[in-house]
């Protein structure tokens, strides 16, 4: 098994390098989760482990549930492909996307019965 801390560091830094389409610097993601640069750098190379309070900030900074750290829990390459049609979007755009996906999952399950 690889060492979660090293996947959840390349996790952090995948998320940071993609926020938005553009990304942002680890200063700017250290100054939204009340922390400094140099632990953000250190979480990103597994030198420091972040804490379950520091991945619920990062989570909740990103806009994607704290599974997406943790690889077993939700797959890799559906996480980025969400994560990237939907990185720039509105707070509205955004609920409707979720909308129109929890309708795709009923009638999903619809079909399946």
């Amino acid at each position: 098994m690889a060492d979660i801390y090293g996947q959840i560091g390349k996790q952090i830094r995948e998320l940071r390098a993609t926020l938005k389409g553009q990304g942002i610097s680890q200063e700017e993601l250290a100054q939204a989760v009340n922390t400094t640069a140099n632990t953000v750098s250190r979480w990103e190379t597994a030198t420091y482990k972040p804490s379950i309070s520091d991945l619920e900030r990062l989570a909740r900074f990103f806009g994607v549930p704290i599974t997406v750290f943790f690889p077993k829990a939700e797959p890799k390459a559906r996480t980025n492909a969400l994560l990237s049609a939907t990185a720039d979007l509105d707070d509205e755009n955004l609920e409707e996307v979720t909308l129109y996906a929890q309708f795709r999952r009923a009638r999903q399950r619809k079909k399946t019965r």
